[in-house]
């Protein structure tokens, strides 16, 4: 059993980094797509580590979404022209994975000290690639990565005890993921608790105010996956709706894939089941600048994640719950993962046990009962997000681990 892992506080310490420290380190961020509209906290990570004057670089099999997420310094093994295509053919005759030629290319050029290597899978597929330019190796785990891998195939428990072994320094979003991956058999003096960090400047804090005679208004926003636990915030809200006028807005849409198309069906059911089809706007997928304009036009955030069938878990906690928060919105959700650890002390009384839509509608009546008390509970929450989850001083102690690891303080 391991010991519960503790957020590191040296960096305040130590104090902000400064430009002159951050130029001196260079990190490569390797990424199988730079950038899904869903991980939106990789663009934010590393626009600010450029901000600080890092020379931070992204490899990538592949871009999207570019007119919404541009850094400098993409470089994309899809865009690498005709010569790399061939290229990449007689390397596939020798039985070399390109990927790894492509990332040791770009490590050569830009003189990495540390490659930061998102979701633990792509760390392992990079540690050829690592080993032959002797750079440090940070890996950030997610979620996916760290539950649905392990539980469905194996042979990841094996590939991670490698990765474990070789790899310098393992970054998780909460006390619970980070056991997680103890238990995975990493050595828990590798390992360290590093809150994703949003842009508070761009998210003005606006506490909510549920005024006399008008419809409650409530936000979810997530891809259709049986994690996110849609269907039971849709029956939740079916029990509100007895005694409670309700607006429902659902942002996020199902992929291409069966079960993701199976849980929107699922969605869908449970809206009708529940006569709430009438009152509920399904507006798709949408940006992220669109989803922040959305969610001050509600009341509360619903966010009821659960443990999959699969074993699919979040992980860590939604990102989409330190924006709703910023924003001064209520999050109302369940106990799952590091979710109590984002919401934080004051507001963990209002998450429910997962799967549990009575329990979360009771969540829901409480926190309406205490409305007057909403814009002490927004104000206190943003405070305690500038301090633990603030962009700009997570992308400073993520350099700060950089340099130590580097050895260049």
């Amino acid at each position: 059993m391991h010991e519960p892992i503790r957020r590191d506080s040296s960096s305040r310490r130590q104090g902000a980094v400064t430009v002159d420290t951050a130029s001196t380190i260079s990190v490569v961020h390797s990424f199988p797509t730079w950038l899904p509209q869903t991980q939106t906290w990789l663009y934010t990570q590393v626009a600010e580590q450029q901000r600080l004057g890092v020379s931070a670089f992204v490899v990538c099999e592949e871009t999207e979404n570019l007119d919404q997420f541009s850094v400098a310094n993409i470089r994309a093994l899809s865009n690498a022209g005709v010569l790399s295509r061939l290229w990449d053919k007689g390397l596939r005759k020798l039985g070399i994975r390109q990927h790894l030629e492509f990332l040791v290319k770009v490590c050569r050029e830009a003189s990495a000290d540390v490659v930061h290597s998102h979701f633990g899978n792509v760390a392992w597929s990079n540690l050829g690639g690592v080993r032959r330019v002797g750079a440090r190796h940070v890996v950030t785990f997610y979620g996916l990565d760290v539950s649905l891998l392990p539980a469905r195939f194996p042979v990841w428990r094996s590939r991670y005890r490698e990765l474990f072994a070789e790899a310098d320094l393992f970054l998780c979003e909460g006390p619970h993921m980070a056991g997680r991956v103890v238990d995975l058999g990493c050595p828990q003096g590798k390992v360290k608790v590093q809150h994703l960090g949003v842009d508070l400047e761009a998210i003005p804090c606006r506490p909510r105010r549920l005024d006399a005679g008008r419809d409650l208004r409530v936000l979810i926003a997530a891809s259709f996956r049986e994690k996110k636990g849609i269907p039971v915030a849709v029956d939740a809200l079916g029990l509100l709706s007895r005694d409670v006028a309700l607006q429902l807005t659902i942002i996020g849409d199902a992929g291409a894939d069966d079960e993701s198309r199976a849980e929107k069906r699922r969605i869908l059911e449970a809206l009708d089941r529940n006569g709430l089809r009438e009152r509920t706007r399904l507006l798709g997928y949408r940006t992220h600048s669109e989803m922040l304009r959305e969610a001050y036009a509600h009341d509360v955030f619903l966010q009821p994640s659960v443990t999959a069938r699969s074993g699919d878990t979040e992980g860590g906690a939604p990102v989409s719950i330190i924006e709703m928060l910023a924003s001064g919105m209520p999050v109302i959700g369940t106990t799952h993962c590091d979710i109590p650890e984002v919401v934080g002390a004051a507001l963990q009384r209002f998450l429910a046990p997962e799967r549990d839509a009575a329990a979360l509608a009771d969540c829901l009546r409480k926190f309406l009962n205490q409305s007057s008390d909403w814009p002490t509970l927004a104000r206190d929450a943003r405070r305690r997000l500038e301090q633990e989850y603030d962009s700009r001083r997570q992308a400073e102690r993520l350099v700060l681990y950089y340099c130590q690891l580097a050895g260049k303080r």
